[in-house]
């Protein structure tokens, strides 16, 4: 494809329709700027005959103007969808489910909506129970899309869906929810259209289509949230750029059995080694690992347990890597034991790994010189310098405790729990700590200001921790051993109490918490300089300067 096909400006060459599913060609008229990055890279990764749920996709150009998106545009692009899928939207017998995803030119990771099982209603519920088998999935399935519905769709604190879920699991806040059966999901689900009634001022929509309708608007209407408004200032994106919604038949991590959702880097992000970087979590739909809300863990029981479909995932991201010439970031769910892969993007690093992964893929013949020598003009020793505690006098610091590093280098600074807080001592010219219970995008105005980030919920592939990562922070996430008081301002981490305000210590690193400041030192990684002034053509030692 052209730049300058991928490169539309007009809103009407971008209200587009278009159909995505393996025996789908790449669109010839349109490119990224029509459909969004997710959408195009999923119609390449169709095109290369891996793994990919049929979809079709809305789009950039109906954001400025939703309401000029007629429902009889994508009407037959439901019916193929249907088609394909062997499945219709709103059948009693044989339900289609679908997930409604956003999807910029540019990746912005999590920073704006998506709907997971529309089509669920009490009349579909028994059909899902027939095809699938599976009494728990049904419900799930569907208590999820009250609550996911009932956030995005009608503006209802997630607080309030939060409340029913504590009280069906006894108030057990550690309790994985993944244990609760199908008679508690069904309760639960029960409880959320209670609650969606009482909050909303009206019943829990039991149309399928008008949950698609509902869904589409919803994630267009997301291109205008605070978050998105703020991460595109941060980093310099058009606002008329806008986001495609991608519609999507479901695939269901959370089956049972050999079911479960993932997120994953082809390589390690944060140093670059050649190795996959991967959160996975049984019985579990993607946005689990991706929210912020939940902890995840590596891919080590997933090989252990799964292992054919683990090599399955490594054959398939492989070629994902080569097609595009990247480390990429991508999500997948297992269902049953069979892959699907639902989304690749190029991946968020860190410089040392931004020169390790293009020297590697230049080794590796997948990139050439040209393009090896581009990505990485602009990093020196001042750029790739790795930060590390210093150990006083030869003697290793003891830890307050420990979690798993999304982000690597060492960041101290005061501890805040809020944006409000962030902002007050940042002006004051305070170093800070960003402390919170889960790693979620919505505290990324908070996050820019801080120089790490500690939660005590949340994976490192989740979408707080990818852009912190892209920010230059240093990010610990999933620290099971920390308690917040946010009345008292305190946190509490292997039975140590610290306030607001005093310091802490991050070493993304090691994966430690450290009370106080640490000392720090700076180390120069000489091999990729040397590497890298081969590459460049430079005598040895140049990029020292």
């Amino acid at each position: 494809m052209s730049a300058d096909r991928a490169v539309a400006t007009s809103t009407d060459a971008r209200r587009v329709v278009r159909l995505i599913h393996a025996a789908a060609p790449l669109p010839e008229d349109c490119g990224a700027a029509a459909l969004g990055s997710k959408a195009w890279n999923l119609a390449r990764m169709a095109a290369l005959g891996l793994p990919v749920p049929p979809a079709f996709v809305l789009g950039t150009g109906w954001c400025a103007e939703p309401g000029a998106l007629d429902e009889a545009a994508w009407r037959p692009a439901l019916a193929e969808l249907e088609r394909l899928s062997g499945l219709r939207l709103g059948d009693t017998r044989h339900p289609l489910l679908l997930s409604v995803r956003s999807g910029a030119p540019v990746s912005m990771p999590g920073m704006m909506e998506t709907l997971l099982d529309i089509g669920l209603t009490e009349t579909t519920l028994p059909g899902l129970l027939r095809v699938s088998g599976h009494p728990r999935l049904a419900w799930d399935a569907f208590r999820r899309l009250i609550a996911g519905y009932g956030e995005v769709v009608a503006g209802i604190d997630a607080r309030h869906f939060d409340a029913d879920l504590d009280a069906v699991r006894g108030g057990c806040d550690a309790c994985d929810e993944r244990a609760l059966d199908f008679a508690a999901l069904r309760a639960l689900a029960a409880r959320h259209l209670d609650t969606y009634r009482r909050e909303a001022g009206e019943a829990f929509p039991q149309d399928a289509h008008e949950q698609l309708r509902q869904a589409i608007a919803a994630v267009f209407a997301s291109w205008h949230a605070d978050k998105a408004r703020t991460y595109r200032a941060m980093h310099g994106l058009a606002e008329d750029m806008g986001t495609a919604v991608t519609v999507q038949r479901m695939v269901f991590g959370n089956a049972g059995g050999l079911s479960g959702a993932g997120v994953g880097f082809t390589r390690d992000p944060s140093s670059g080694e050649p190795r996959p970087w991967v959160d996975f979590l049984f019985n579990a739909q993607g946005e689990d690992v991706v929210s912020g809300r939940r902890s995840a863990y590596g891919h080590d029981e997933l090989a252990a347990v799964a292992p054919a479909v683990w090599q399955a995932l490594l054959d398939a991201t492989a070629r994902l890597e080569r097609a595009f010439g990247d480390m990429q970031d991508f999500e997948f769910t297992v269902q049953q034991g069979v892959l699907h892969l639902l989304q690749t993007r190029t991946g968020k690093r860190t410089p040392r790994a931004a020169a390790r992964i293009a020297l590697d893929l230049f080794d590796e013949g997948v990139i050439d010189a040209e393009t090896a020598r581009a990505r990485t003009a602009t990093l020196d020793a001042r750029v790739l310098a790795e930060h590390r505690i210093a150990n006083a006098d030869g003697v290793a610091l003891v830890p307050l405790g420990h979690a798993a590093s999304a982000a690597s280098g060492v960041a101290c600074g005061e501890i805040v729990f809020d944006e409000a807080r962030a902002r007050a001592r940042r002006a004051a010219g305070a170093k800070l700590i960003l402390v919170r219970q889960d790693a979620e995008t919505r505290d990324l105005a908070a996050l820019e200001l801080a120089e790490g980030l500690l939660t005590r919920r949340g994976a490192r592939t989740s979408h707080a921790a990818v852009v912190a990562r892209q920010l230059g922070k240093v990010c610990l996430v999933g620290c099971e051993a920390l308690r917040l008081d946010e009345a008292e301002r305190t946190l509490e981490i292997g039975g140590h109490i610290l306030r607001e305000g005093e310091l802490l210590t991050l070493d993304g690193n090691e994966g430690a918490i450290h009370a106080g400041a640490a000392a720090v030192v700076e180390i120069v990684p000489q091999d990729l300089l040397v590497r890298l002034d081969a590459l460049h053509g430079r005598g040895v030692g140049v990029l020292q300067s």
